[in-house]
């Protein structure tokens, strides 16, 4: 084989390897995206001794893929933490938190409302 030859083939070989690797990572990137979800707010317990995994949002984007994790952007996250761990201790204080993302495990909906659960606190 001559050398010019060789190098095409050197070429061709370099960039059909980069194109390849290119269409992977746009895959692997769209597969990601819907895995993620959007809420306009959204609200969590925060107890004394273990802060609540769940997170109860509203106006959001379902994800359309099942996902060991989703990835949540929240507008307005607001956090109530308790004086103890049942409802009767009252309630302490009220964070508003703006612009977080949390990840959880999963969801139900109903009426609007999505209940994510298997979040640790933002």
């Amino acid at each position: 084989m001559n050398l010019t030859l060789k190098r095409l083939l050197g070429v061709t070989v370099a960039v059909a390897t980069g194109a390849a690797a290119l269409l992977g990572t746009g895959a692997g990137a769209a597969g990601a995206a819907s895995d993620s979800a959007y809420c306009d707010r959204a609200e969590q317990d925060m107890w004394s001794n273990d802060p609540s995994r769940n997170v109860t949002g509203y106006d959001c984007s379902i994800p359309t893929n099942k996902s060991r994790w989703y990835t949540i952007e929240i507008d307005t996250l607001v956090q109530t933490h308790y004086k103890g761990d049942t409802l009767d201790g009252g309630v302490d204080r009220t964070e508003t938190l703006h612009n977080r993302t949390i990840r959880c495990l999963g969801y139900t909906s109903s009426n609007g409302t999505v209940n994510w659960f298997g979040c640790p606190p933002a």
